[in-house]
């Protein structure tokens, strides 16, 4: 059977919704150049391919060359590794007469392809290669491929072409095996191999008859053994002529005891990890396997991260009283290493003094410098050092190694040159990113659009907070969390998409975005942060995920456009005031997941006409509905009670909140504390009948009931709250005589 060209393969990848049979909803993935994400082999080619109804990422390998026996194999090879739980593994699918192609080179029209799980990184030597100057990365890959090389000698399949371009390095710095071609698997015992592996990592005498679970033994402790040199002594890979191979290549395997390379690492055997794994290759070299020898012999001991003294990016109360000054104003510690914070000025530039380390959080926020030049001593610079709307130059000098994660340029809209010279740091179409970037930092220069980079894991506390230009803003699939603030005060985002990758949403995220009209949280979110989506005055619908847990304090706060919210069944508690001052909110849905409902919860939510608190309800804070005016209150929780117009407690000692307003009312003769501001701002509310039972009435009680003319109270009383009758300006003249009795003034805010 033939197969198409690559560019036959291309042309039916970009009309993907069209060709594919079974796999019709995956959409290629293109690059920065608008060209489709794709690498080729000698036997096959590979798409990075984007699931439009789930979001997630595949690889889809479509193949090149005619394998004998490939579709019974790969049948097997699934079989196999369905039951098998692990990372080392990608997640692989066959599929027969899959894609559709006009090829020019085959009669056939439909042809296979691999589906496998997207791993995004980098293949095991160019990650060496990258991190030649780290040591400590090179120790802990070597410490983690030992530990896949324990793994692989205890299983009863292999890999069958293990070499370091099939063995991808993931971003989170974890080991993935890939190109599953070669492999074995139990139910082909007693087949021949249908291909031997790369010449430079496979033993020298196999041959098609090798074909078992030991053919992995001879390649796993080449590449331990040279990758545990290589991190004693990088100079052996930098001098090594072939760049193809890590330290070994085909030819030295032929006259092993004549390799001058080989002769080399005896000057390591000093060190007792590269002696054992030295002692497993030569025997594995020898034997061409290592049946007789115990998988622990891999295991390595786990490199410690080296401790680099960086100077914390506080001012401390002792640097503060210690400080001095320059002739600006600007407060250094004693030592001179911390800029700790600059007085008010408008300097064109300010030259920050050599031999400076750390500008401290908001060393310059809110002052109005124009432009600032830091040495080439500064290491750290703190949070929000340079908030500053005035801002148009400042530098990063090569020196720098940290940023503090809540953006220290925010609101820095107008700089017009920013001088990166550190390595650890980068600006892409307008945003600061780590040089490998994985972390936002935040946008430096006022956009109304972004594009945040695909390989993007955080997006930092206030990164675009305050870029009022901003309309829309693209967040890729690796991003897992959106830090506080994030995109607070974007007052012209009027949509956000939030991709499945984002597992949490930081406090006040989205405050005051104020165009922003629906949102919609995914799968992956468990929590909604404290004030997420405040004051979000057009927001009309949300959508929550079942996945979500807990929704924050504040979190939909005043969002006074939003007409329903259905919270599902995951959510076991809703926090204080989470949907307080919704005052559009006509419906809501509480499942019976839920066993905590906040203070104030859904406090002042007006339109709100009809809720049932279910059974699983145990705890229900103050004021949770007062304002609602709600029609139809229904309480299945055994935990509490109500009547027409209040919420109790399970005795009915307490007033939980009220829940409608009314023109008279008699409180229960088993009430015995009337709770803050439960009848605050009742209009309608006429007169009030106070029982015998009850003995104090709670700060700002009934503030605000303009309409109150009669108040009934007993002497059982002892104390009325702050302001508890405050702006209660139509009380009559024995209502006001009976509180003058009880030392109270009732058009103050005077304490009982």
């Amino acid at each position: 059977m033939n197969y198409p060209l690559i560019s036959e393969y291309l042309e039916s990848i970009k009309h993907s919704e069209d060709k594919f049979n079974v796999l019709s909803t995956l959409r290629p993935v293109y690059d920065e150049a608008g060209e489709i994400v794709m690498s080729s082999g000698n036997f096959a080619v590979v798409f990075k391919m984007k699931d439009e109804s789930s979001g997630k990422l595949y690889a889809v390998k479509c193949f090149l060359k005619e394998q004998e026996g490939r579709d019974i194999a790969y049948q097997q090879i699934t079989d196999e590794l369905e039951y098998v739980s692990s990372n080392y593994l990608c997640s692989i699918k066959y599929f027969q007469k899959e894609l559709f192609v006009d090829s020019t080179v085959s009669s056939d029209t439909e042809f296979p392809v691999l589906l496998m799980d997207w791993v995004e990184g980098v293949t095991l030597d160019k990650y060496v290669h990258q991190h030649i100057s780290d040591k400590y990365a090179l120790q802990l890959i070597t410490y983690q491929f030992g530990n896949m090389a324990a793994w692989l000698m205890t299983q009863p399949f292999a890999h069958g072409d293990l070499k370091p371009d099939n063995i991808l390095v993931s971003e989170d710095g974890a080991l993935v095996l890939v190109d599953y071609d070669g492999m074995f698997v139990p139910a082909m015992q007693g087949q021949k191999a249908r291909e031997l592996g790369s010449p430079d990592y496979r033993h020298p005498l196999r041959t098609e008859d090798c074909f078992n679970e030991h053919i992995d033994d001879f390649p796993l402790a080449l590449i331990g053994m040279s990758l545990k040199a290589i991190a004693l002594d990088t100079s052996l890979l930098q001098n090594n002529a072939r760049s193809d191979s890590l330290l070994l290549s085909e030819s030295d395997f032929h006259n092993i005891g004549e390799c001058l390379m080989m002769k080399s690492l005896c000057a390591l055997l000093n060190d007792a990890e590269f002696s054992k794994l030295y002692a497993l290759f030569t025997l594995a070299h020898s034997q061409q396997e290592l049946s007789a020898v115990s998988f622990r012999l891999f295991l390595l001991n786990k490199v410690e991260k080296p401790i680099e003294e960086v100077l914390s990016t506080k001012a401390t109360e002792e640097d503060l009283k210690d400080a001095i000054k320059d002739e600006y104003g600007v407060k250094y510690s004693r030592d001179g290493k911390k800029l700790l914070e600059a007085s008010f000025f408008w300097e064109k530039e300010y030259v920050v003094r050599e031999g400076t380390e750390v500008i401290c959080d908001g060393a310059f926020q809110s002052t109005g410098i124009r432009s600032v030049k830091l040495p080439s001593t500064i290491i750290s610079i703190g949070s929000l050092a340079f908030a500053n709307e005035s801002l148009v130059s400042c530098n990063i000098p090569a020196s720098v190694k940290y940023i503090a994660h809540n953006n220290p340029w925010r609101g820095c809209f107008h700089i017009m040159n920013m001088d990166i010279q550190s390595k650890n740091f980068i600006i892409k179409d307008g945003i600061l990113y780590s040089s490998d970037f994985r972390i936002v930092y935040g946008a430096i220069y006022w956009k109304s659009v972004f594009n945040i980079d695909n390989r993007s894991k955080k997006i930092c506390a206030n990164a675009f907070c305050g870029c009022e230009s901003l309309q829309s803003v693209t967040i890729p699939n690796s991003v897992t969390n959106i830090g506080d603030g994030a995109f607070r005060w974007c007052n012209s985002l009027q949509s956000i998409t939030i991709p499945n990758s984002v597992t949490s949403i930081g406090d006040y995220a989205f405050w005051l975005c104020k165009s922003l009209k629906s949102v919609t949280i995914p799968n992956s979110v468990t929590s909604i942060g404290d004030g997420a989506f405040i004051l979000c005055e057009s927001l009309q619908s949300v959508t929550i995920s079942n996945s979500v847990t807990s929704i924050g304090n504040k979190a939909f706060f005043l969002c006074e456009s939003l007409q329903s919210v259905t919270i599902p069944n995951s959510v076991t508690s809703i926090e204080d005031e989470a949907f307080g001052g919704c005052e559009s909110l006509q419906s809501v849905t509480i499942p019976n997941s839920v066993k905590s409902i906040g203070n104030r919860a859904f406090c002042l939510c007006r339109s709100l006409q009809s809720i049932t608190i279910p059974n699983s309800v145990r705890n229900i804070g103050n004021n949770a509905f007062r304002g609602c005016n709600i029609c139809f209150f229904i309480c299945n929780s055994t935990y509490f009670q109500n009547d027409d117009v209040c919420l109790f407690n399970k005795d009915k000692t307490a007033i939980v909140s009220r829940i409608k307003d009314c023109v008279n009312y008699i409180i229960p003769n088993s009430v015995t504390k009337i709770g803050d501001r439960t009848f605050s701002s009742c209009k309608s509310l006429q007169s009030i009948t106070i029982p015998n039972s009850v003995t104090s009435i709670g700060d700002e009680a009934f503030i605000g009931c303009e309409s109150l003319q009669s108040v009934t109270i007993s002497n059982s009383v002892t104390s009325i709250g702050d302001g508890a009758f405050w702006n209660c300006t139509h009380l009559d003249e024995p209502s006001q005589l009976r509180l003058k009795e009880l030392n109270y003034e009732p058009t103050s805010k005077s304490t009982f």
